[in-house]
């Protein structure tokens, strides 16, 4: 008998890893969700709260026929003029994106230590619905950015791949104040390419904790949303708030319950099957003041490489 306890323990000098982790406790990270990004474009915009979900945008009817004239010294006649309005300005009417959310009572009652469960289903669902919202606020087919620039201020690429003679043109065509260029992570390093074949690597500068390149002192501000199709996207570039008569966001004050800028989480009840569900509900849209206000860079290659010696 002696001899089979020695085999048995034969080899073995101390507790073992496996054995040990009964007596412990793991410490648990909140649920990570790849798809969660910094909407930087979100933070960027300048948003304004409208009512009734409607936003009208007034412009004025030919504004060159404005006439004004500079003093002289002689007694003529000034000229007699007003600024007329048109009839009917655009509205844009808030859209929203929505789910559903539902959780087990069970669940949500039994293993909510040390991560509460309907909290953390509900940040995942909002982070998700956050994300598109960034997504329609560029690609919308209604007010994206993508499909409310005027044919004046779109830009084609010289030779396919964003050079700095392509931003430059850019620049110039929404040169009152620009804030900003929007693009895919991919065209940024494409356009770092081309700058650093030329031998002018863009600076960068420090916004809200992070690094991004710049051109012309405007920063480069990445977004997967712009999509890559056939190995081609499009860079945007605004000028953004009310007061700059350039691109603002629209969201809806006041919601009940609100959970932040156009987001309300509302309790819709408890079925028979004792599912709780939430009705999450983010309300928005987005205004381009005037034409100058945004340009885009298109058929932006990002897939040309450079061979260096």
């Amino acid at each position: 008998m002696a001899g089979i306890q020695a085999d048995i323990h034969q080899g073995h000098t101390a507790l073992g890893d496996v054995a040990a982790r009964t007596l412990s406790n793991a410490t648990k990270t909140v649920p990570m969700m790849g798809t969660i990004t910094p909407r930087w474009l979100t933070h960027l915009l300048h948003w304004v709260p409208v009512e009734a979900g409607i936003y009208r945008l007034n412009k004025v009817k030919d504004p060159e026929q404005v006439e004004v004239d500079c003093s002289a010294k002689d007694e003529r006649e000034l000229p007699a003029t007003f600024v007329d309005y048109e009839e009917w300005g655009r509205e844009y009417v808030l859209s929203a994106v929505n789910t559903v959310l539902d959780v087990h009572t069970r669940v949500s009652d039994l293993y909510s230590s040390p991560h509460n469960q309907i909290r953390e289903q509900l940040r995942l669902t909002i982070e998700t619905i956050k994300e598109r919202q960034e997504s329609e606020l560029i690609n919308n087919k209604e007010y994206g950015l993508l499909n409310n620039v005027a044919k004046s201020m779109k830009v084609k690429t010289r030779t396919g791949a964003p050079t700095p003679d392509d931003l430059d043109e850019l620049i110039a065509r929404v040169w009152k104040e620009p804030a900003f260029f929007l693009a895919h992570p991919h065209a940024i390093a494409a356009f770092g390419r081309e700058c650093t074949f030329r031998g002018v690597p863009p600076p960068t500068v420090t916004m809200s904790g992070s690094q991004f390149l710049t051109w012309r002192g405007i920063p480069l501000i990445p977004c997967d949303k712009l999509r890559i199709t056939g190995g081609k996207t499009n860079i945007l570039l605004a000028r953004t708030g009310e007061s700059r008569q350039g691109v603002v966001g629209l969201y809806q004050p006041g919601l009940p319950g609100e959970q932040g800028m156009g987001l309300s989480v509302r309790f819709m009840g408890i079925n028979h099957k004792a599912i709780a569900s939430y009705l999450v509900s983010l309300y928005c849209s987005l205004a381009v003041l005037t034409d100058d206000a945004l340009g885009v860079l298109e058929n932006v290659e990002v897939g040309r490489y450079h061979e260096y010696k």
